[in-house]
């Protein structure tokens, strides 16, 4: 099943969208919102998918061409949102830059941190900021979004409770990271509101590409216009989906809503590229000496498609500019 917000205050109103993604249907007297629909999962879920067949089979009155333009983020704003760093050759080549080795205790568990779970911007918004000094980044990501998650679900378990699947663009501030890692709590203003594909997904929709642990398919990135990274997302990570929800539910529940990803899609294959700038100015650094790729400035743009393997758009593609505040 196919899902998506329209844009109607401040959370969205729900539509079901075709497979094809072509056409749409209002959704909204089954659950007002994408957040509604989480609540009460089980109960809406047979009606939703019921009108997704319909739609489908084009045998639903109302329904309508999909304008990708009206679409908001599918969870404007969520009850928690965690982020990880998960693929193995992200955090080495983000080390190594600096000088330093993995830590020994790097496959204990997965490094996740909690972020900003509100203000996500929708696919096409641009992204505005102070101050393009702030050394501006993109990140590619699959974010799961769940239902109710017990305190300490095993791993085996926790990929159960995941009803969504949406495309991630993690925004980052390079430049304010690193002095805020030294002197606080973790990231705090280096992470700004993040921004969502238009199109979430059960998994069930994913079909091969979906092995009950991680996403596969192509992760497809451009910066200014130029392609930056084709990756795979089902490898290079030794975390799963159920690692990283088990991980952060051994002292705590998730509430509906909540939104987990494994970071930034990264593979040790360096001509493959990369899902972020930070990481290919790693590349830079360790292989030449020095970075040679700017950051984002104002002006410049961000594309990301996670595709599958017959060139496919799973998501809807995030396509943003970076613009000043004002």
């Amino acid at each position: 099943m196919k899902l998506a917000s329209k844009k109607s205050g401040r959370d969205g109103a729900l539509l079901v969208v075709s497979k094809d993604t072509k056409s749409a249907v209002d959704a909204s007297y089954i659950a007002a919102t994408m957040q509604a629909a989480l609540d009460d999962w089980d109960m809406v879920t047979p009606k939703l998918e019921e009108l997704y067949n319909r739609l489908n089979n084009g045998k639903v009155e109302g329904s309508f061409a999909l304008n990708f333009s009206d679409l908001d983020a599918p969870l404007p704003r969520c009850y928690q949102y965690l982020d990880g760093a998960c693929y193995l050759s992200h955090i080495q080549r983000n080390r190594a830059a600096r000088g330093d080795s993995l830590p020994a205790d790097i496959l204990d568990s997965p490094l996740i941190y909690q972020g900003i779970s509100h203000g996500y911007m929708a696919w096409n918004d641009p992204i505005k900021l102070p101050d393009e000094n702030h050394g501006i980044d993109f990140e590619a990501e699959i974010a799961a979004i769940t239902g109710d998650v017990p305190i300490g679900v095993p791993s085996s378990e926790a990929t159960t409770h995941i009803k969504l699947f949406v495309l991630l663009n993690d925004i980052s501030l390079r430049s304010l990271i690193p002095a805020e890692l030294k002197r606080s709590f973790g990231f705090l203003t280096g992470k700004p509101s993040s921004s969502l594909g238009p199109i979430a997904v059960t998994p069930d929709e994913l079909g091969d590409l979906w092995d009950e642990k991680l996403v596969s398919g192509k992760m497809n990135c451009w910066v200014r216009g130029e392609k930056f990274g084709s990756l795979e997302s089902g490898e290079g990570t030794p975390f799963d989906y159920g690692d990283a929800i088990a991980h952060v539910a051994i002292t705590r529940t998730f509430e509906p809503g909540t939104i987990i990803a494994l970071g930034t899609v990264s593979n040790e294959d360096e001509t493959l590229g990369c899902g972020c700038i930070g990481e290919q100015r790693a590349l830079e650094i360790i292989n030449e000496g020095s970075p040679k790729t700017d950051l984002l400035k104002f002006g410049d743009s961000v594309k990301i498609d996670h595709q599958d393997y017959d060139g496919n758009s799973i998501f809807g593609v995030i396509d943003q500019k970076v613009e000043p505040l004002g």
